[in-house]
């Protein structure tokens, strides 16, 4: 189930103190940033953004969310495939998709492009 999010952001490297109205042919595609870094940590995942010194810790559905990203998926595949794989209701999943993919872009850390 997700209650938590997918992802928060961990730390700034630079501080010394440590609706479903998507149309199926036009949905976005997502890709990550050249500045970002991704390595999986047994069941999270780590991403850290280059320019920004910003880590971001993944928990294990961010961590299967960024997979799905960087292998090319669009948002309603993102969306069909973790409903699949993850128990958790439709209307959860979608709102948690809509708000994780907004903070991804505001972040830097993805951009989109129709595909097409």
């Amino acid at each position: 189930m997700l209650t938590d999010g997918f992802f928060g952001k961990v730390a700034d490297t630079t501080d010394t103190m440590g609706n479903k109205d998507h149309n199926e042919t036009a949905a976005p595609h997502f890709q990550a940033s050249k500045d970002v870094v991704y390595n999986r940590l047994g069941d999270q995942g780590v991403l850290v953004h280059m320019k920004t010194n910003q880590i971001y810790e993944l928990n294990w559905t961010g961590a299967r969310f960024w997979e799905l990203i960087s292998a090319g998926h669009n948002r309603d595949e993102i969306q069909q495939i973790m409903l699949q794989e993850f128990e958790v209701d439709e209307a959860d999943l979608t709102a948690e998709i809509d708000t994780t993919l907004a903070s991804l872009k505001n972040e830097g850390l993805i951009t989109s492009y129709d595909q097409g």
